[in-house]
């Protein structure tokens, strides 16, 4: 054999192994076909559309509704951090699912009035109980303040229990919340 810098290009493609060689009319080796596809390609991929949300997979619905649930989980290490991570997670994701953007509103919504108003509530009946202590009526309204006290963690487990059902693909509503919600985000009829 030659050295491949003297051989003429017409030698060197007889002496390629005749599997290697390409076939009659395709195009050259490491060179793409007219449409600009890659042979080893079957279609072209679509063009990136800018300014349109891409929908969500259901899968990804699932786990972006649950997550919006254990958000409540946050406020066990942050105290309020829960319902910020539910709104951020609706304003991300509102205009690619209505099912996470009904989700994450309702564990915000839940979050507000159960984690921070009940919290706000506890903090209140300790507070008059402790300062009415001095008198008998502080002792006898101690029982009240701790079953209120247990509001916040009623709520973690309810927020739980949601999380659980949104990963399993069911439809979870919140007691009173979820109509309220749903409601709201729904579209407005148009008037002609």
């Amino acid at each position: 054999m030659t050295n491949p810098e003297q051989v003429p290009p017409e030698e060197a493609a007889e002496e390629k192994n005749p599997e290697e060689q390409a076939a009659p009319g395709s195009p050259p080796e490491g060179a793409s076909s007219a449409e600009g596809i890659p042979p080893d390609q079957g279609s072209p991929p679509p063009p990136p559309t800018y300014g349109q949300p891409q929908p969500l997979s259901p899968s990804d619905e699932r786990t972006w509704a649950m997550l919006s649930h254990l958000s409540v989980l946050l406020n066990l290490v942050t105290g309020i951090l829960g319902p910020v991570a539910a709104f951020i997670i609706y304003l991300v994701f509102k205009d690619r699912s209505r099912y996470v953007a009904y989700h994450s509103m309702q564990s915000f919504i839940f979050q507000l009035i159960w984690w921070v108003g009940a919290g706000a509530l506890a903090g209140i009946a300790w507070a008059v109980s402790g300062a009415l202590a001095v008198i008998v009526i502080g002792i006898i309204l101690m029982p009240l303040a701790c079953l209120i006290t247990f509001l916040p963690v009623a709520a973690l487990v309810y927020g739980v229990v949601g999380a659980i059902q949104t990963s399993q693909g069911q439809d979870f509503r919140y007691w009173l919340i979820g109509d309220w919600v749903r409601g709201t985000l729904e579209e407005p009829p148009y008037r002609s």
